[in-house]
């Protein structure tokens, strides 16, 4: 298991869990990671999570990160760790700072965050409207330029992005919602 605050790499995609074998540079993200990088292929499921996108599309470098949590309570001497969006968010940035670009030159995208509580379920945490306030916050803060959003509802949602064209996809499914819910 890696350790949380590291960066995905692209691996060989015949030892590589996480490759998809159809679409062979293909990293599925999963919940609590990122990859900032080249020239890959990336994917991720979304339900209350939120997966922010970066593009620079002059330098052609960018990545994805699938937060959980917008934040933690406490994280103390603790490594960052992209579970949370403001970490992700910091581990990010720093990777943007070694390629010796700016944050501004980015174009960002913004997914997820969905309802996966209806309220038949009468449970509320409400994790997905955190998340959708914590990705606000921090694109503003950085100063990322926001190019599409789609947010909140009750349906997951599936993102791509191509790191060789910038091209950034996002497919809605059909939420799942128990019978005694729809009454």
């Amino acid at each position: 298991m890696k350790r949380p605050g590291k960066l995905d790499h692209v691996q060989d995609p015949k030892r590589d869990p996480t490759l998809d074998p159809v679409h062979p540079a293909a990293i599925h993200l999963m919940p609590g990671r990122l990859y900032f990088g080249r020239g890959a292929f990336l994917r991720t499921l979304l339900g209350s999570c939120i997966a922010i996108t970066l593009w620079h599309p002059q330098r052609r470098w960018g990545g994805m990160c699938h937060y959980l949590l917008p934040s933690r309570q406490n994280r103390g001497t603790a490594a960052l760790d992209p579970r949370y969006g403001d970490e992700a968010i910091t581990l990010m940035l720093q990777a943007i700072t070694r390629t010796g670009t700016h944050a501004a030159d980015y174009q960002a995208h913004l997914y997820g965050g969905a309802d996966t509580m209806p309220d038949g379920f009468n449970l509320k945490f409400n994790v997905g409207e955190r998340n959708i306030e914590q990705a606000w916050t921090l694109i503003d803060r950085h100063g990322f330029q926001l190019q599409d959003v789609d947010v909140g509802d009750t349906m997951p949602r599936t993102v791509t992005l191509d790191l060789k064209t910038g091209q950034v996809r996002v497919k809605r499914s059909i939420a799942s919602v128990p019978d005694d819910a729809k009454k």
